[in-house]
């Protein structure tokens, strides 16, 4: 029998108010001062600000961060504080968000399949302009809760082969070639702006990825014979794990360019992409208690329902880990591979790793967790009643550095 279990709605994040006007503490400073039972996550707004600088200064057209990656507020105005000014929203609860955040925030649609609802009100109340589709159906859709307005901005989702990406996105979404020409030359008739847009799939570790998707790209616009006004190479730009180090940044971009060159694109055409992990990744961490040592296992406060979804059975994500002792000790001692167990009473709550901590690790100490900005906070869950976690804001330098993703403002910190 299948079992289905439902997601359920966690408690609202507890924040510690800090002072603007002062120095931000450590993450160890932080713990030992609050000694917190409950999962803490550690925001990093100098790391996120300098990110999004560097990004927005970097990429050679408009930033849209992916709102989904992380919906933090904190997070998002730390982003704008960098300089970022455009969202890709794939739902009506994040158009209002940004849009409640920053009135003058350019918000765009980027999920190929909306309810009439959310169209309807993201165009009229939220003043959202540009829609992704790929099907007739949604196009369709569009223009009749649009009222078939004259001030659309419509880009065609194109499906890509599926490729190797840790999570391969060429299966849901996305117009076959010769769909997407048809969409094309329909989207060109009716509205002001048209464009395309593909995802070559998160944490992508190949920069000629995105090439290949532009050479496709390049081949349906020659059949379509029309004219764009867009183009969005999506996200997938990765950055470092304890297992992985990408590419530098720059290769992607190269790539980007290499790939864009080649199309001839006419000059009033604006470049796109989508990152969310690369610019938030870093830019927070995840403070757990131990509440159990047994054999090669720590059991902690926080597992799969939690932050560490990525780092469970389906994914398997290791991330950098850091011992905070409970005595305020900073010493390492000899390090051995753990494993942990979440606090829930499921069984799959369970993260092998290995993560790598002092082998006299106890029972009351804190493990910080690193590069759970992308889909930490996002995926967490009430379940089990595993659900009270505290905000911080913290000082610190990020727990692994990706090559090309450090800000010279932070090199000099």
């Amino acid at each position: 029998m299948t079992v289905v279990r439902y997601r359920t709605k966690p408690a609202p994040v507890n924040r510690a108010r800090i002072a603007r006007d002062r120095d931000l503490p450590s993450v160890a400073e932080a713990v030992l001062a609050k000694c917190p039972d409950d999962p803490v996550y550690c925001l990093r707004p100098q790391v996120l600000s300098a990110s999004a600088e560097q990004f927005t200064r970097l990429f050679p057209g408009d930033v849209l961060y992916a709102v989904k990656c992380n919906p933090e507020p904190s997070v998002l105005r730390s982003l704008w504080d960098g300089g970022l000014r455009h969202f890709d929203a794939a739902s009506l609860n994040e158009v209002a968000l940004v849009r409640g955040l920053f009135p003058d925030a350019d918000i765009h649609f980027m999920h190929p399949v909306k309810t009439r609802t959310a169209i309807r009100s993201a165009y009229n109340r939220f003043a959202v302009r540009d829609f992704v589709l790929d099907s007739m159906d949604e196009l369709e859709k569009i223009l009749e809760e649009t009222g078939r307005a004259q001030d659309l901005g419509l880009v065609v989702r194109l499906a890509l082969p599926k490729g190797n990406a840790v999570y391969d996105l060429s299966g849901k979404f996305g117009a076959s070639p010769s769909d997407a020409v048809a969409l094309l030359r329909a989207c060109r008739r009716i509205a002001r702006r048209v464009g395309v847009s593909f995802h070559v799939g998160s944490q992508c570790m190949d920069p000629e990825a995105y090439t290949r998707a532009l050479d496709l790209t390049a081949s349906v616009l020659s059949a379509a014979e029309v004219e764009i006004d867009m183009l969005d190479v999506g996200g997938g730009f990765p950055v470092s794990y304890p297992d992985e180090v990408p590419p530098p940044l720059d290769d992607f971009i190269a790539a980007i360019n290499r790939g864009v060159a080649a199309l001839s694109l006419p000059a009033h055409c604006r470049l796109w992409c989508e990152p969310g992990r690369a610019l938030v990744a870093p830019g927070q961490s995840v403070v757990v208690r131990v509440t159990a040592r047994k054999s090669g296992a720590l059991y902690i406060n926080d597992g799969i329902y939690g932050a560490l979804s990525d780092a469970g059975p389906s994914i398997g994500f290791r991330f950098p880990v850091r011992l905070i002792r409970a005595n305020g000790s900073d010493h390492d001692g000899d390090l051995r591979a753990w494993e942990f167990f979440g606090p829930t009473c499921d069984s799959v709550d369970r993260m092998k790793g290995p993560f790598l901590l002092p082998a006299d690790t106890a029972e009351g100490d804190w493990i910080e967790i690193g590069q759970l900005g992308a889909y930490g906070t996002a995926l967490r869950t009430g379940f089990n009643g595993f659900d009270q976690a505290l905000l911080i804001e913290v000082g610190d330098r990020p727990l692994l550095e990706t090559p090309g993703y450090q800000p010279a403002a932070m090199r000099a910190a």
